[in-house]
């Protein structure tokens, strides 16, 4: 990765790397913290689905490593003490046909899974497409809900569970508010 800003300070065992080649060249997949149901390989796949999917050209290379790594790459670029379930860092300038890259916590994702009712492989995969959005230029902070709407779109055709504010529409026609529970997702904007 470059500047090995993912590595520094990471204190985790090796961890499992995957090369995911496709017409931009080589997708880095590096896992330090694992997830039940998912190899380094299918979510090099599925990276490759999402992006083209969505759109982005270039190369992204994902992490999936711990809440306290997340942590450490939240403060160190965003100077946020916290941790998060997903950052990007988009590429300056598109060098080498790169796009950028994503880290993603797996604890995070894990207990996301567990409260929304899908497994750790499939938050995994929401995250990873939620990361490459900002990698194609998206803020859902700054974008009126384009994003989102966008967001939205892709899950339904990358076969992935509709959003959480998607989720909690549809219940709430069923479900009263009260007996649903809030998730906090940063998404490295908080």
């Amino acid at each position: 990765m470059r500047d090995r800003k993912f590595r520094e300070g990471c204190g985790i065992g090796p961890p499992v790397c995957f090369q995911a080649a496709s017409r931009q060249g080589c997708h880095l997949i590096i896992v330090e913290a694992q997830v039940d149901g998912l190899s380094a390989e299918a979510l090099g796949r599925f990276v490759l689905r999402a992006r083209r999917a969505a759109g982005l050209k270039g190369k992204v290379n994902v992490l999936l490593t711990s809440s306290g790594e997340m942590r450490a790459l939240n403060l160190r670029f965003r100077k946020k003490n916290k941790t998060t379930d997903v950052l990007s860092f988009p590429s300056a300038s598109n060098l080498n046909g790169m796009a950028g890259e994503i880290a993603i916590s797996a604890d995070i994702a894990s207990k996301n899974a567990e409260m929304l009712g899908h497994s750790a492989a499939i938050e995994v995969k929401i995250l990873t497409l939620h990361g490459i959005l900002h990698l194609a230029g998206f803020d859902h902070e700054r974008d009126n809900g384009e994003m989102a709407r966008k967001e939205g779109k892709l899950r339904r055709k990358l076969r992935l569970p509709s959003s959480l504010a998607e989720r909690s529409e549809s219940a709430s026609r069923h479900v009263p508010l009260s007996n649903q529970s809030p998730v906090n997702r940063a998404r490295g904007s908080a």
